[in-house]
C-alpha cells in the first residue's frame, strides 16, 4: 500500500534529502567500474554456490520484492553496470573523517505482468517486461548485498521485438535488442 503525502510534505522531505547529498563527497571524485560480480548463494539441497553477474552475457538478477507494491515475491532486474565509489560523508551525525566503500548496481527494471501471471497448475512461466524508460522507476541502483542470485530471463520470441526496426532510445540500456515480453526460467 503506498502513502500518499501531502505536496507540502513531499516538497520539505525533498529539501532535506537535497541538504544532505550536500554532504557527501566522492574521494577523487571518481566512481570505479567493475566487469564481474559475483553472488554467493546456498542452493536448496544446502550446498553454497556462486553466479557470476557481467553486463554482457549473464546480466538478469532477482530481488526479493516489496509485498506492499507487487503480488510476485521477486523482482527481476538487468544489470546495466557495477560500480563501487569511496564515500566520505561530512553531515550531522558523521562518526569520523575516514571514506566508506560503497558498492552498487545500475539496473534497468523488468514488471512482472499480471495480466500474464501464470501459476504452477497452469504449467507455464511467469512473463515480465522492461518498464517504458519514460517511467521515473525504469532504472535504479541497487545494493548488491539485495540480489539473491543471477536468473535466466527468456525472450518471447513468438511475440517479437519491441523495436523491430532496431532503433534504439538509449544506448545505455541497449533497448535496440529488447523483446515485447520475456518469460522467468524456473
Amino acid at each position: 500500500m503506498a502513502i500518499n503525502l501531502p505536496d507540502d510534505l513531499d516538497n520539505l522531505v525533498l529539501q532535506e534529502h537535497l541538504l544532505q547529498l550536500n554532504h557527501v563527497l566522492f574521494k577523487g571524485n571518481r566512481i570505479y567500474r567493475h566487469r564481474l560480480l559475483r553472488i554467493n548463494y546456498t542452493t536448496y539441497d544446502l550446498q553454497r554456490e556462486s553466479d557470476s553477474i557481467n553486463t554482457r552475457d549473464h546480466r538478469d538478477v532477482m530481488l526479493l520484492s516489496n509485498s506492499d507494491i507487487n503480488d510476485h515475491p521477486f523482482s527481476y532486474a538487468r544489470v546495466l553496470g557495477i560500480f563501487h565509489a569511496n564515500i566520505l560523508y561530512t553531515g550531522s551525525g558523521s562518526k569520523d573523517f575516514q571514506s566508506r566503500r560503497i558498492e552498487f548496481l545500475w539496473v534497468q527494471w523488468f514488471e512482472v505482468l499480471q495480466h500474464r501471471v501464470s501459476a504452477w497448475e497452469q504449467h507455464t512461466l511467469n512473463t515480465v517486461r522492461f518498464l517504458p524508460m519514460a517511467d521515473k522507476g525504469a532504472f535504479g541502483f541497487v545494493d548488491p548485498a539485495n540480489v539473491l542470485r543471477g536468473c535466466h530471463i527468456i525472450p518471447s520470441f513468438a511475440d517479437g521485438r519491441l523495436h523491430p526496426d532496431n532503433v534504439a532510445i538509449s544506448r545505455c540500456a541497449g533497448d535496440s535488442d529488447e523483446w515485447k515480453w520475456y518469460y522467468i526460467n524456473r
